[in-house]
């Protein structure tokens, strides 16, 4: 409870910060009410599910997670993957996976690998993003103009099907879809209305119009899921068998990837609107509770929700105090007013994701990297987006996050070098011996950058083909941060050659670290103790 902890500290929970951050709670909790219904469906699940997720995953979140600001929840980033499972392996995996991810999570947390996540590069992270906008576009299109429920494995399939089915939309629904949308997006420029999240504004509208004029053939969560029920879920546990476990290991870390992704950006952007600073192995422990008890209570995976996070701040929220009352208001408003949702058109919801998803993909952001970025991560960038859209949203990360990796070590190797240093590049340091001149059959090499397996090539290359065989050769590692096994079997190969040739060979100036894994390895017992020295003015020193 670090959140909660630093909060006291900080006398954000005493009496005179109770009304703002009731305040902020209250109206989070109504901006999250139709968007947990609407990623519920969009999962696959049922609309209360969603409610259940935003209660449980915000309550804990708030109460361990590493910002005191954070609000978690259901979130769209999570529907690909979730309807994904839930189709496969019905609700019951949907809850095991979630779980599992929880149990993920919270490891990582455990094991402080929390900044871990921080390195995925920005262009796999921006093309899976947008690659999931446009798929909840394009997959809420159905309930958006009221067509038929279509076949269709791949993505392309779906859309050619939803193309072909267009002429047949149905009216009334993409009408009151149209408006929705209108609402959604423009309400919060009207004076007076600029507090009332535009969702919730849509929401209610369109639901009292098909309230009073019951259109025919406008499918709503009452006809789709016979209501929402009124009261809370009883504590249940999923049928947990091996087999469901082994077959859920893949949408398990994609889901905890993904949340942990997420809820860590949600956080960063907090600290950067508020000045605070978050915990975030801490936060991963919380995002690891929230996940593991959210199924217990009928719910699914919850991560922290960027646009709810940032409403919960604009709106005076300061303490872990906004986040519980986010979760009390949700608990309020399913136990008095969830007759009232029957009547909540679908189409209202798939408006309410066209404007997420639009949201989701930061097509600016988009566009601008595709401009300015360097060749090889608009690459990068346009090959996670493809893969995200046409395949899966695992198979995407993975390629992407090797691909960035394979460019990254290629740049590393491109950086190291291996270079002869000539008598006069050298004028300062042999001026400490006076008239001092690098003596005849003296050769020296120093190494520049981290002599690793994607370095080992260049090196052995170099050091291997000298032009002539001299009777030193002083290797500097002064430039050498660190080395991994592999070059320190290329340094130890490339010795034992020149030892073939009758070349000794002597190593100096290597720091604290890349000393200790030269005598682990055995490279200094290679050479002989007395070959290795601090620094080079010692090394020449014996052929003065």
């Amino acid at each position: 409870m670090i959140a909660v902890r630093e909060a006291w500290r900080a006398g954000l929970l005493g009496r005179e910060h109770w009304l703002r951050n009731l305040v902020s709670g209250v109206i989070v909790g109504v901006v999250a009410l139709p968007l947990a219904m609407a990623f519920a469906i969009a999962s696959g699940v049922k609309p209360e599910q969603g409610i259940y997720t935003a209660i449980i995953g915000g309550l804990l979140v708030s109460l361990f997670g590493g910002s005191r600001l954070q609000i978690a929840g259901p979130t769209g980033a999570f529907i690909v993957i979730l309807a994904g499972v839930t189709a496969t392996h019905g609700v019951d995996g949907l809850q095991i996976a979630t779980m599992m991810a929880g149990g993920i999570l919270l490891l990582l947390g455990i094991t402080r690998l929390g900044a871990i996540i921080k390195f995925i590069p920005d262009p796999v992270i921006v093309g899976f993003t947008a690659g999931i906008g446009v798929i909840i576009w394009v997959g809420q299109w159905k309930d958006f103009f009221g067509l038929p429920q279509l076949s269709g494995e791949y993505f392309h399939e779906k859309l050619w099907h939803l193309l072909q089915a267009l002429p047949s939309l149905h009216v009334a629904t993409t009408l009151l879809a149209a408006l929705s949308l209108f609402l959604v997006v423009t309400a919060s420029r009207v004076p007076g209305l600029k507090r009332v999240p535009g969702p919730l504004i849509a929401m209610a509208i369109v639901t009292g119009i098909q309230s009073f004029f019951h259109f025919d053939g406008v499918a709503t969560i009452g006809s789709a899921f016979g209501g929402i029920p009124q009261g809370l879920p009883e504590l249940g546990l999923p049928e947990i068998t091996l087999s469901r476990v082994i077959d859920l290991i893949g949408p398990a870390f994609a889901i905890a990837m993904l949340g942990a992704i997420e809820s860590l950006l949600s956080a960063v952007v907090a600290d950067g609107m508020a000045g605070t600073r978050h915990d975030s192995n801490q936060e991963l422990i919380g995002q690891g509770i929230a996940n593991l008890a959210t199924p217990l209570f009928g719910g699914f995976a919850a991560t922290g929700a960027i646009a709810r996070t940032a409403t919960n701040i604009r709106n005076g929220g300061t303490s872990p105090l906004a986040g519980i009352t986010h979760a009390v208001t949700l608990v309020l408003i399913i136990l008095f007013l969830a007759p009232l949702a029957s009547n909540i058109p679908l189409c209202a919801l798939a408006a309410i994701l066209f404007v997420v998803a639009y949201n989701m993909s930061e097509l600016k952001h988009f566009k601008r990297m595709v401009q300015r970025a360097p060749r090889a991560d608009v690459v990068i960038l346009l090959i996670t987006f493809s893969l995200t859209v046409f395949t899966d949203l695992v198979v995407a990360v993975n390629i992407g996050v090797i691909l960035a990796l394979l460019h990254f070590m290629r740049r590393m190797a491109s950086s190291v070098e291996v270079q002869q240093v000539v008598e006069h590049e050298l004028e300062a340091e042999l001026r400490i011996h006076g008239d001092f001149h690098l003596p005849p059959g003296v050769l020296i090499y120093t190494i520049e950058g981290p002599l690793f397996f994607g370095a080992a090539e260049t090196f052995e290359r170099v050091l291997a083909q000298t032009h002539s065989d001299p009777s030193l050769l002083i290797i500097r590692l002064k430039r050498v941060p660190f080395m991994d096994i592999t070059g320190l079997q290329t340094l130890e190969e490339v010795i034992q050659q020149l030892h073939k040739r009758n070349i000794v060979v002597k190593l100096c100036e290597a720091n604290t670290t890349v000393f200790n894994k030269l005598g682990k390895a055995g490279i200094l017992q290679e050479i002989g103790p007395e070959n290795y020295y601090a620094n080079l003015n010692t090394a020449l020193g014996v052929y003065e």
